[in-house]
């Protein structure tokens, strides 16, 4: 095993252990040099009998998470193939499987099951339209990650696999008893996509009844049956889910995502209430048309009335003291308004004053944003602008640091990567140039950033130095204060001088002269600026005072450090 304090391959120093299954111990450890905390699975020869096949089995995982990126699924950083031991880093994942959930609350909430249930559906949906698709095979709440921030991460890939087309039936008959789909043990075709939406819907029913399909008698009752109050909507799509033949199941992850959107829709008495409505609806048609015409001179008063509705809101919440206060009277109007920008601009506005992002403003971001995405989508100007504040929010003010995976999910949205019809001139008029330029600048840099360290198929690095200092010198300028304000600049000067420090020696193999690097120290060095009146300004510029002394030593470049304090 291990040494807690030992350091693995010069760079990863041992901090704890974390895990411990039948084949493998995962320890927390720590990049010392980049000061970011991994997790290292270790499989050792003298654990398992059978140790080629295991460590097949993880060398598998390890070359299908190298081809993936989703922000549901950890990356794999490193391989490591020692004498008496098989290593893989990869992301350190806060938080624990949905198993430990189980064992503290015996079942768990309906709502969130749902709500988890839909981020898994789309992960999967994302695995099985690679090319070729790839097949997990191993759902169960053990496998899922619940993060601090309420989302879930899916782990151990160790028996997913390539869907082959060409294939009758699988080679290898995989999977935990209980959850798995009847394919896959043998003699009924080969595993695809509707293998794991069976092993989702035996993990939903799992979490919402608290009973174990992987217990004797290994059947899965419908849902009432433990409970009387649970939705039968619900019901019905694990049932579904569950179903012996593939056939008779939803056909894909996007058709299970939008049954557990609309699972209200399934109720037993929602339908009867559509029936009803149906049928009366004839006898008003007359009726209607004659009201329509009366109701036509009306509309514009009602739509002036809740535009005045909606104005009120704003002005209430301008006026409001306490920032919770605000944050009702925005919901408000964006319930009245979901596709108007401005509510949504303006609790944006509010959370910056502070200059810190925290979780629980970044839970009320998730709580308005994406349940309103549809309407938002309609007002294409309104969401690129939402768009990019998200981005800089969090890229610049995360209270965590630097979140680059929402950063980088926000502005592939402002710069307009997600849209077919926007245009670069759309969003420079958007926008606006200048804005436009930085919002690409940061993408490519987040992007960059996700992959310094990371190394490919062949054993090559995947990030590209050069052209990170290209992206990183056009947005760290003298002027960075004054073009935007001084926690922006103060983010970007210690992101800048954290570069140097920790890749000095990449920079300059790239082709990054000392001379360009020492220039940019001085230049950030005579720029910075704080307001003292500001704890948190003030607390951005020690910070960058450190890092500037940490990047001349580490890059042998002398700088000076000066104070300038605005008053």
């Amino acid at each position: 095993m291990l040494e807690i304090g030992s350091v693995v391959d010069g760079k990863y120093k041992i901090l704890s252990k974390i895990g411990q299954g039948g084949m493998s111990t995962v320890y927390l450890a720590l990049n010392e040099r980049a000061n970011k905390s991994w997790a290292v699975k270790e499989v050792r020869k003298d654990g398992v009998s059978d140790f080629e096949v295991i460590k097949q089995s993880q060398i598998v995982e390890t070359n299908l998470l190298k081809k993936l990126n989703h922000p549901n699924l950890p990356s794999i950083i490193d391989v490591i193939d020692k004498e008496d031991c098989f290593l893989i880093v990869m992301d350190y994942i806060e938080g624990n499987p949905l198993s430990d959930a189980l064992k503290a609350k015996k079942r768990l909430d309906c709502d969130d099951v749902i709500e988890w249930a839909k981020q898994l559906c789309d992960v999967l949906e994302y695995l099985h339209t690679r090319k070729p698709a790839i097949i997990y095979r191993d759902m169960k709440p053990g496998n899922v990650m619940l993060r601090p921030d309420g989302s879930v991460m899916l782990i151990d890939f160790g028996i997913a696999r390539e869907f082959k087309e060409q294939n009758v039936e699988d080679t290898t008959c995989l999977g935990t008893r209980g959850y798995a789909a009847p394919e896959q043990f043998g003699g009924r075709g080969q595993t695809d996509a509707r293998t794991d939406i069976y092993c989702l819907g035996a993990t939903i029913y799992h979490l919402v009844t608290g009973h174990n399909p992987s217990d004797p008698p290994y059947e899965m009752y419908p849902i009432r049956h433990w409970d009387p109050s649970f939705s039968s909507g619900l019901e019905k799509i694990i049932q579904k889910c569950t179903q012996r033949n593939p056939e008779d199941r939803y056909q894909s992850c996007a058709e299970l995502l939008y049954a557990l959107e609309h699972y209200e829709e399934e109720e037993e008495g929602y339908k009867k209430v559509q029936n009803v409505k149906w049928y009366t609806f004839f006898t008003t048609v007359a009726l209607t048309i004659i009201m329509f015409i009366c109701t036509i001179g009306s509309y514009f008063g009602m739509t002036t009335m809740a535009s005045d509705k909606y104005q009120e809101h704003l002005d209430n919440a301008s006026m409001a003291i306490a920032d919770e206060d605000k944050y009702e009277y925005y919901k408000e109007a964006i319930k009245l308004d979901p596709s108007n920008e401005e509510a949504y601009m303006e609790v944006i506005e509010t959370m910056q004053k502070d200059g810190v992002f925290d979780s629980t403003e970044s839970e009320k971001i998730r709580e308005l944003v994406p349940s309103n995405i549809g309407e938002l989508e309609q007002n294409e100007e309104g969401y690129v602008k939402i768009a990019y504040e998200l981005g800089m929010m969090y890229f610049y003010y995360s209270d965590q640091g630097q979140d680059t995976r929402n950063a980088l999910k926000w502005l592939d949205i402002a710069i307009g990567n997600k849209a077919e019809d926007i245009t670069d001139e759309d969003i420079n008029t958007i926008l606006g140039v200048q804005k436009a330029t930085r919002a690409r600048n940061l993408y490519n840099i987040t992007q960059y950033y996700q992959n310094l360290g990371v190394l490919n198929k062949e054993g090559d690095y995947e990030g590209d130095y050069a052209t990170l200092w290209q992206d990183l010198s056009q947005v760290v300028t003298k002027d960075l204060a004054k073009e935007d304000n001084n926690v922006t600049a103060l983010v970007m000067y210690n992101f800048m001088a954290s570069q140097i420090q920790q890749n000095a020696q990449h920079f300059s193999d790239a082709g990054v002269s000392r001379q360009e690097m020492e220039r940019m120290l001085n230049m950030m060095d005579e720029s910075a600026q704080y307001d003292s009146s500001n704890s948190y300004e003030e607390e951005l510029y020690n910070k960058l005072i450190t890092n500037l002394e940490h990047a001349k030593k580490s890059s042998s470049i002398t700088t000076g450090a000066k104070e300038e304090i605005v008053e």
